[in-house]
């Protein structure tokens, strides 16, 4: 039996534990923060604590080296960036930096920086930290956002940040090779949380789960596949965290982590599956907490590898095997059919674009014209756990598979836990593929560019696991990136859409609203559309 599996089961057992435990306690408060200190082992009496109960670990807490959404979770509370969104969107206003402006040509970006910023290590922020920063992210492909947003490429590690420079103590320059329209949007991601260069040269290797930040909150303890701690950061230059320590709690199991909701052992759940929520909203304890669409979850077919994926009318057939509209009954009401890999939610999307019909009679016609009259096997790899983007990722893949066998498209499930599965998609060890991804910064090029560029097809940290390769889209999307008008860069991203439609690399499945449920005692949590918010205006009561 799996690893996975028995941690699912012994979450089970625990949870029903802690259920029978709450039921026979006369006196308890459901939620009562005591108890969930001294259950977590770590906390004093009376300070405020969250539990938040997730169904992964993270990978690691360097966040300019990861793509998981429970990486990046966990670091948006350690790091800050020189911008952030506001709380309810992704408009930029000041962090690390308070001013900023940009030349004419649109190459030359200039940031007055905060004087009164420590590191959680006591060091002062300046400006030579962030050009520190920005300065190891372009020595190698590990910084995989890096790669994602500035382009960088083996041959061109820097992308199109030609210099960074500290102009000031107090003013850090960035000179860019070419106008690039997302950059300050760009600079509020969080994987471009500026750390410590002290932290970073003490720490070296071990540096991923040793973080060191400005932040909210300050990184205590990291029990693998269990939980990661954090404890307030009392000096922060902005809002002080109104609790006293946040523990993010893995519990694989989306149903067992539910019980423990229930059981008041944790304060907030993702995850949670779609028929629990009538559960929730029927329970005077609990709380439904829905996050803005940003989403897209899909099945890339990897058109590099020789066989079926690599032919166009093979990966038409597919989507035409796939009845949308039963599949989206999975999602119970969290999630919308998907047609392009721009989520509706986005200016950019084209809505013109006609979704495959569901018509198997014309998929064998088109399998048959591809020179698989008598269909193929296949192989289908998945995530075990639970994402926002795709809830109950196993149930969908057996809909799926059910569908493609009535053209003969014979599809083997190999299920992987997450970092295995991220592991054999970046290498392109799969033939089709779940994957997902949640916006990171409201802009078009985050999808477009990072899922489906031929630059970031790169062997080993693909954002493209399709490692779909078109130079036309290719061409657009670069157009679109040194435009500075939005109705032209909207041209050129409805014209990607279309061509990316015909050419299939993908499956597009959903949007999805995902749903978090949560403690009543809960207040002031606001899920941003980007998947990751700072919890230092949380509350618990």
């Amino acid at each position: 039996m799996k690893k996975k599996t028995w941690l699912s089961l012994l979450a089970i057992f625990c949870s029903l534990l802690f259920v029978v435990a709450a039921c026979s306690n006369d006196t308890g408060s459901k939620g009562d923060n005591k108890d969930k200190a001294e259950a977590e082992g770590s906390g004093a009496s009376g300070d405020k604590t969250l539990v938040f109960g997730r169904g992964t670990d993270s990978i690691q807490l360097d966040p300019s080296k990861v793509t998981d959404g429970e990486s990046l979770n966990v670091t948006i509370q350690i790091y800050d960036t020189l911008v952030k969104y506001k709380q309810e969107d992704t408009e930029v206003q000041p962090s690390l930096a308070t001013e900023w402006n940009v030349s004419d040509d649109g190459k030359k970006w200039t940031f007055k920086l905060r004087d009164d910023v420590k590191f959680h290590d006591g060091n002062d922020f300046t400006a030579e930290d962030v050009v520190y920063n920005f300065e190891r992210w372009a020595t190698s492909a590990d910084f995989i956002y890096y790669g994602y947003m500035f382009g960088a490429t083996e041959d061109n590690l820097k992308g199109i940040i030609d210099k960074v420079e500290a102009t000031d103590k107090y003013e850090v320059t960035f000179t860019l090779s070419e106008p690039n329209a997302p950059f300050l949007y760009t600079l509020a991601m969080s994987p471009f949380g500026i750390a410590s260069p002290k932290a970073i040269e003490k720490y070296g290797d071990d540096y991923f789960k040793n973080p060191v930040g400005t932040g909210p909150f300050v990184f205590e303890e990291w029990v693998p596949d269990d939980k990661i701690t954090l404890k307030k950061n009392g000096d922060y230059f902005g809002d002080v965290a109104k609790l006293d320590q946040v523990v993010f709690k893995t519990i694989p199991d989306n149903g067992a982590r539910f019980m423990e909701l229930q059981a008041g052992t944790i304060d907030l759940m993702n995850g949670l599956n779609p028929q629990d929520i009538q559960t929730v909203e029927g329970d005077d304890n609990l709380q439904i907490i829905r996050r803005p669409s940003m989403n897209v979850a899909y099945m890339a077919m990897n058109t590099d590898k020789d066989g079926p994926m690599a032919e166009k009318k093979v990966r038409q057939a597919i989507n035409m095997a796939v009845d949308k509209k039963q599949l989206i009954t999975l999602f119970e009401g969290v999630g919308k059919a998907a047609k392009n890999p721009l989520p509706p939610s986005l200016w950019g999307y084209n809505d013109d674009v006609k979704d495959y019909d569901f018509d198997p009679d014309k998929a064998k016609a088109l399998l048959a014209e591809a020179g698989y009259p008598d269909g193929f096997d296949v192989k289908l790899n998945i995530f075990s756990n639970p994402r926002d983007y795709m809830p109950q990722p196993k149930v969908t893949a057996q809909a799926i598979q059910e569908m493609l066998k009535k053209v003969n498209i014979n599809v083997k499930i190999v299920e992987s836990d997450w970092d295995t599965h991220l592991e054999l998609t970046e290498h392109g060890k799969h033939d089709m593929a779940f994957l997902g991804w949640t916006g990171d910064n409201g802009d078009p090029d985050n999808f477009m560019y990072v899922l489906l560029d031929k630059d970031n097809a790169k062997m080993g940290s693909a954002g493209n696991i399709a490692f779909y390769k078109n130079d036309e889209v290719h061409d657009l999307f670069k157009k679109a990136q040194v435009e500075m008008d939005q109705d032209k860069r909207t041209d050129y991203y409805m014209k990607a859409q279309e061509i990316i439609h015909d050419d299939a690399p993908w499956l597009p499945i959903a949007h999805t609203t995902p749903p978090l449920a949560a403690n009543k005692n809960v207040s002031n949590y606001q899920p941003h559309p980007t998947g990751s918010e700072a919890l230092n205006l949380v509350d618990v009561e």
